[in-house]
């Protein structure tokens, strides 16, 4: 399975990304072994979705990065 995730901060930061190993992806993520997230750590996973393929979890990832995106995460999502 492949993840999209959403991760969520005390302070409100928001990150979307992709990974087969959700467990493992959050704990790098915590440790601070992200460059894009370490300097906001701890997180915490706020929603995620499960896709049987590669292709369509990081269409989908793509997607919720995206301004219409954003603006479902905010609507339907958090």
């Amino acid at each position: 399975m492949h993840y999209v995730y959403i991760l969520k901060n005390e302070r409100g930061k928001k990150y979307v990304g992709c990974t087969d190993n959700l467990k493992d992806r959050l704990t790098r993520h915590n440790r601070g072994e992200v460059s894009s997230t370490a300097k906001f750590t701890p997180w915490h996973i706020a929603h995620y979705s499960a896709f049987p393929d590669k292709k369509n979890a990081y269409a989908y990832e793509l997607y919720l990065k995206s301004g219409s995106g954003r603006s479902f995460v905010e609507r339907h999502l958090l």
